[in-house]
């Protein structure tokens, strides 16, 4: 889910806080995203864009006997990612490959499945890349794709400043040749891109003080971290002065505190590439 375009960088880039942030993002949404999803056992199944492993380690686990290939952009995200299933998941059989997904050298129909996650909202063209994605799938395989929609953040204490700072990473992606709001563009995307029987679900987060790690995992260490991330962006493109910024990102800490709740959904499709 990282760097899969010969021209367009990471927004959020490749520092070891971003690591963490993807880190933390996978596991505490491991059982709302990767739910439904699990792979026969020899059944060949692609990641596009695994970028630091943060789902490959959760792909392995809930599909033990399925033939793995894992491919990034990005060697030093697969360097990271190598390690992280290693650790995790000890004795898993991954193949990990550096690809750029517009030019995949793997044979007509080669796949099974495809897994894409966090990869379409940093693409200027997600429908050219779901249609070239179709080539190394086999007639009645599927795609599954999960992406955010920022847009659909609510949270309380409700706040201007704080829905500014959101509006400033959505901004910055944009202008990189991204989406931040994506997920609500699933369905016309991948039917769009030649798919069928599309199939897509909301995967809604909801943290309040009664689900402290929820609060910890997401809101903190999940939301809040990326959009901190690019502060200095912000500032420098001139999209916020640095009191609203400060204001914005302090009503954003604000509903990870008791009486806060935050509601956040992400959206998964899942589709079938015809015969």
């Amino acid at each position: 889910m990282d760097a899969l375009t010969t021209t367009l960088g990471y927004l959020h880039g490749y520092s070891e806080y971003e690591t963490r942030r993807l880190a933390d993002q996978a596991d505490t949404l491991a059982a709302l995203l990767h739910a439904g999803t699990a792979y026969p056992a020899g059944d060949r199944v692609l990641e596009v864009g695994c970028g630091v492993g943060a789902q490959t380690a959760h792909l392995v686990r809930s599909s033990p006997g399925a033939r793995l290939v894992a491919v990034d952009l990005a060697e030093d995200s697969l360097a990271k990612a190598r390690a992280r299933v290693a650790a995790r998941a000890p004795g898993a059989v991954v193949h990990w490959l550096r690809a750029d997904l517009h030019k995949l050298p793997f044979p007509d129909a080669w796949f099974d499945h495809l897994f894409v996650c966090f990869v379409l909202e940093h693409l200027p063209d997600p429908v050219r890349a779901l249609a070239g994605l179709r080539r190394v799938l086999r007639p009645g395989g599927t795609i599954t794709v999960i992406e955010r929609d920022h847009g659909s953040a609510v949270f309380h204490p409700d706040s201007l400043h704080a829905r500014a700072v959101i509006g400033c990473q959505v901004q910055l992606q944009a202008a990189a040749g991204g989406d931040a709001l994506i997920g609500r563009r699933l369905q016309p995307l991948l039917t769009d891109a030649g798919y069928r029987d599309v199939e897509v679900r909301p995967r809604t987060v909801y943290a309040d003080q009664t689900r402290p790690a929820m609060v910890d995992g997401f809101t903190r260490n999940t939301f809040i971290a990326m959009i901190e991330a690019v502060r200095d962006e912000a500032l420098t493109a001139g999209l916020c002065t640095t009191t609203d910024w400060q204001r914005g990102i302090a009503d954003l800490r604000r509903t990870a505190l008791d009486g806060g709740t935050f509601h956040y959904t992400f959206l998964k499709a899942v589709a079938l590439n015809p015969a």
